[in-house]
This record gives C-alpha cells, structure tokens and sequence, in this order.
C-alpha cells in the first residue's frame, strides 16, 4: 500500500485539473497578449481562472495577479509594498514562525535599510495580539502573518490581526498557501489587504500561484518586461498553470466544508491511534481541534525524525519532518524551537499531513506500521 501524508509540501494533481490543462495545451494554446482569436480565447480562460481564484477568497476579480508560486506572491508583496511605501516609513512586523519565502525577503529587506520587528508565539504557535499592538509605530507600514503555520497547523488571529492594522493605517499581507481550502479566508470580513496562494498545495499544479491585492495599496512590480499582470508581474502568463489552478479552486470552494471535516477526521483518527498504540509521543503546536484539519506535528521520544521517515517509507508511507522547501538543509525546525520545544523533542518531529485522497484505511495501515517501526526502532537503540 502506498499512503501519502505529506500534503503540506504538495498535493496529487486532480484529473479534471490535468484534463483542463491538457485542453490547454493542446487546443487553446493561445498568447493571451494576441490580438488574434487565438489570444482572445486565452484571455477568456485566464479571466475565468481569476474569478475562480478571486472567489476561493472572497476577493475581487482585478485584485489577482497570478505569480509562479507561492514564494513569488510572498517576495513581490514583502518588496513590492517596502519599496513603493518606504518614504512613509521602513518599520515591519511578522512572526518568528512563518514560512522561509517571508523570513528570507524580510532578511534582505533589513539588509537594505528596514527595520522588522519579528512577534514571538506561544507555546501553541499563536502570536499575541497586545504585543502586536505594542510593537507598531509611526513608521509601521506593513505586517506580515501567515494564516496557517505550515509545520504545526496553528491558525493564526487574522481577522484581529487585520482589525488592528485597518485601524492603524498599516497594509496587512496574509501568507494563506495552507489555509485556502481548509479554514475559511475572506479577504472583506478578515480586512486582509495582500494574500500569497499557491495552486499545487490544493490538488493544482506545481509553477502557477496568485498575489491578491487590494485596490488600496501601492505596490511596485519586481520582474520587469511587456507589463503582462497590470505591470505587476510582466512575462508571457503560463495558461496551462493558470487554467489548471483554476478549475484547483473552484473544486476547492464547491467541496469546502465536506473536505475540511474529512481533512479533520483523518487527522483525529491518527491522532488517536498513535497516542492509545504508542507511548512516548508529544503533540506539537495547538490542540487538534484548534489546529488545522491536515496538520498534525508529533514527536517520538528517542528516535530520530529523519530515521523514522526513511522506516516508514520503506513501507510505502510518506511523510516529513517539517518544512519541505528547508528540509534538505541542515538544522533544526525553527518553528519547533519558536514554540520552546527541546531540543530532543525536535529532532525527534514527524509533520504528517492530508489531503482528499486519503483514506480511513490508510490511517489504520499508517497506525500499526508507526507501532512497529517504534518499537523496532527503541529496542535497535537500547541495545
């Protein structure tokens, strides 16, 4: 049996995707920069892709511009904002658990004259609104929270988050690549003034993502050319991508509820398979009812996350030890030692996450073979 739980780090393309984008490819393969029928039939689709897009969100259609991904959408809304609005100010506030495409940008913002100001969490991964507030000030022009932490699954405050920056004058950008079709984001009622999406983390395909912006804010492009995206993000538009993330979202939206209690229950049942089967684990992050359906962080005492992955593949089973755009490099979880976990329980963190192809049935098989690589793997190390 093959039993993928790494979700988190991308997801199985959807057949009616592939099928949209295969039409694409073959049939309306047009420029939609032409002024030919060919280009009008890929300007058709793309628009039809953005309102799809546009309403996984609860956002307005012209506020979409589509990126090559989720770092993209994060490096042009960090920079693009900076640099348009660097004469009001040069202050910016995020978080010490969000995702290497926020912390990198911000690393090099500071290096070309920003101030950032990064919120610790608790031990749940939450960040505190009353510090939040302390730590804004007159030159405070931008603040940057994920919604869904991407290692431990906890769901951050936006909405209050984006109360406090509506009041302050201060543009709020939201990082939702693992949120969007498993916890309800709505860029009105949350006041979210920038959110960064990512197709291949909802059943789309990999190269293709979305900034949405709201018309109230002033940002500069960072790729340069023939002005493609309202100048924001110039270069010939990937249709296949675009059409495919498309059709990704609007399944998403038709599908929400129903997904996410799956999602949920999943993740309940490993939950409660591994902590009645398994002694010696720990819970990471927020409780499961509190965290995202399809994040589930767990650590076992004694055994070497990198050690546990490669027994359970061996068995067909797929999982991570935290991020997968920073898993290949050396070092520890940075969100794991943000939330205080020692160091023991880090090294020892397995991120199982899900997706709509999973079964009740790969849960139960994934349980007893994580019961006997434990066991195996504890009685290896005694000896």
């Amino acid at each position: 049996m093959e039993v993928y739980l790494d979700n988190s780090a991308t997801t199985r393309v959807r057949k009616e995707v592939i099928e949209k984008m295969v039409e694409v490819l073959e049939k309306e393969y047009g420029n939609p920069s032409s002024l030919h029928l060919k280009g009008y039939q890929a300007e058709k689709l793309m628009k039809e892709a953005r309102e799809n897009v546009a309403k996984l969100i609860n956002g307005d259609t012209e506020g979409i511009v589509f990126t090559s991904g989720g770092t993209e959408s994060n490096n042009l809304a960090l920079i693009g904002v900076a640099e348009s609005l660097r004469k009001k100010g040069n202050h910016i506030i995020s978080s010490t658990i969000e995702h290497p495409s926020v912390l990198n940008v911000l690393k090099y913002l500071e290096e070309n004259g920003f101030e950032v100001t990064y919120l610790d969490v608790d031990k749940t991964g939450k960040v505190d609104i009353e510090n939040l507030k302390r730590t804004i000030t007159d030159k405070t022009i931008l603040v940057s929270i994920m919604a869904v932490n991407n290692e431990i699954g906890t769901i951050e405050p936006i909405q209050e988050i984006g109360e406090v920056a509506k009041e302050r004058d201060i543009i709020f950008h939201v990082d939702a690549i693992q949120a969007v079709g498993k916890i309800n984001v709505d860029v009105k009622k949350q006041n979210l003034d920038m959110v960064s999406l990512s197709s291949h983390k909802i059943h789309g395909p990999k190269g293709v993502g979305a900034l949405y912006i709201d018309k109230s804010v002033k940002i500069r492009p960072i790729i340069f050319g023939g002005g493609q995206e309202k100048n924001l993000r110039s270069g010939t538009e990937n249709m296949p991508g675009i059409a495919g993330f498309g059709v990704a979202s609007k399944l998403a939206q038709g599908n929400f509820h129903e997904n996410a209690s799956k999602l949920m229950t999943l993740k309940k049942r490993l939950y409660e398979g591994i902590f009645s089967e398994i002694k010696d684990v720990h819970l990471n992050g927020p409780k499961i009812e509190e965290g995202a359906p399809h994040i589930l962080n767990i650590s076992f005492a004694g055994i070497r996350g990198e050690v546990l992955l490669h027994a359970l593949e061996e068995k067909g089973i797929y999982v991570s030890t935290g991020s997968a755009c920073s898993s290949k490099k050396k070092g520890q979880s940075h969100v794991l030692k943000a939330i205080g976990l020692k160091e023991d329980l880090i090294e020892s963190a397995i991120r199982f996450s899900f997706g709509i192809f999973n079964t009740e049935e790969e849960i139960d098989y994934t349980i007893s073979v994580l019961k006997e690589k434990v066991n195996f793997l504890r009685k290896y190390k005694r000896r």
